[in-house]
């Protein structure tokens, strides 16, 4: 009853084609191009004012904030979950044994 059974294969029916016949090709190599090397492209540099700078470092404070409050909130819920879940288990256990002891 546990022992699997392998199926077998039956007779292959209908057409049945040849192997393919594979023929070796020859590779030919190029020899590569050389590379030119590029100047860089001129970017215009990125000019920080007081003000720009306070702006980034408050958006940072506030990212930081934000995910850190969605984090601690996550925590919250997984910590609220197993306690209750704890709960749970105790109530029951408490009604199995009250139930064995009524027996």
């Amino acid at each position: 009853m546990f022992k699997p059974k392998v199926p077998t294969m039956p007779q292959p029916t209908g057409f049945i084609t040849p192997p393919a016949v594979v023929e070796p090709t020859t590779v030919v190599q190029q020899s590569p191009t050389p590379l030119v090397a590029s100047t860089p492209a001129a970017r215009p540099t990125v000019q920080l004012t007081p003000g720009s700078a306070l702006a980034l470092v408050g958006g940072g404070a506030a990212v930081v904030l934000v995910v850190g409050a969605v984090l601690v909130s996550m925590l919250l819920a997984v910590a609220i979950t197993g306690a209750s879940v704890a709960i749970c288990a105790l109530v029951i256990r408490s009604l199995i044994a009250s139930d064995n002891q009524h027996r």
